[in-house]
């Protein structure tokens, strides 16, 4: 195994978690706004971001010996995953992320935040159960219109299948959220229908979330994209404050967070 590493120390925007835990390289859902596009893992692959993804090629059993280790030196809160989806098709038949669950949950972290956009997540309910008062499931859903996912990340599954998979989750006892990250034009009902089916939302934008002010944003010719699609009014830091005070109409303050603090660790 050599060095291998599960577990890496967390920095920028998941500064609030001790580390970060990422099973594949790759994303195939290729969403037009990801900032990891401007990494280098993707950026020196010579194939576009959305075509690609491969496991690790760790021993997910491996990560039991490092969660112990971390436990010794402190809280371990783990950010799952920060720069690529834990759920993507590749997990249906390699069930890596299930393997790391499982070993995540002999001997659990002090909490960890399990962040996808994928209905797929559902299939572990059982295991995330075993992390009950340690897990919580992010489920990205960042609009409420098919054809603005359509436009900006095909890919991606519809979000009617997201949103059920929320509320069967929640069914199972298993902690939820909403994170509309980034959010994208949608109907004027859409705060409301998140309403139905999560206990908390966190919102986040093309500004303050994209973790260098909008540079990266713009460097992926996002204000561009919006135009073309006749969406131009979308891009601006209002549009996120203006459905943080609707969202304010269907849940207490208390369960809404907005961008770096909306996705802290738990207290």
């Amino acid at each position: 195994m050599g060095g291998f590493r599960w577990l890496t120390p967390a920095t920028g925007y998941v500064s609030g978690y001790s580390h970060t835990l990422n099973p594949y390289v790759g994303c195939s859902f290729g969403c037009s706004y990801c900032y990891v596009r401007r990494l280098p893992v993707a950026m020196f692959r010579g194939e576009p971001w959305g075509t690609w993804a491969e496991p690790k090629k760790g021993d997910p059993a491996s990560l039991r010996d490092e969660l112990a280790k971390a436990k010794r030196k402190g809280p371990v809160a783990v950010f799952f995953s920060s720069a690529t989806d834990p759920y993507q098709p590749l997990e249906a038949k390699l069930k890596l992320s299930r393997s790391l669950l499982e070993a995540m949950a002999d001997d659990p972290p002090d909490f960890v935040l399990l962040q996808t956009r994928s209905p797929l997540v559902e299939r572990d309910a059982d295991m995330l159960r075993r992390l009950s008062g340690r897990v919580r499931v992010s489920m990205t859903v960042e609009s409420d219109r098919e054809d603005v996912r359509r436009q900006l990340t095909p890919s991606a599954p519809p979000f009617a299948a997201r949103l059920r998979a929320v509320r069967r989750l929640r069914e199972e006892g298993v902690e939820t959220q909403i994170a509309v990250s980034p959010l994208l034009p949608h109907s004027p009902d859409f705060a409301g229908l998140l309403a139905e089916f999560a206990p908390r939302v966190v919102v986040d934008d093309f500004f303050r979330g994209d973790g260098s002010g909008g540079k990266r944003s713009r460097s992926l010719r996002m204000p561009e994209a919006y135009s073309a699609a006749g969406w131009s009014e979308w891009y601006a830091p209002q549009a996120a404050d203006a459905f943080v005070r609707e969202l304010g109409k269907h849940y207490p303050p208390e369960a809404i967070g907005f961008s770096v603090s909306g996705f802290a660790p738990r207290d």
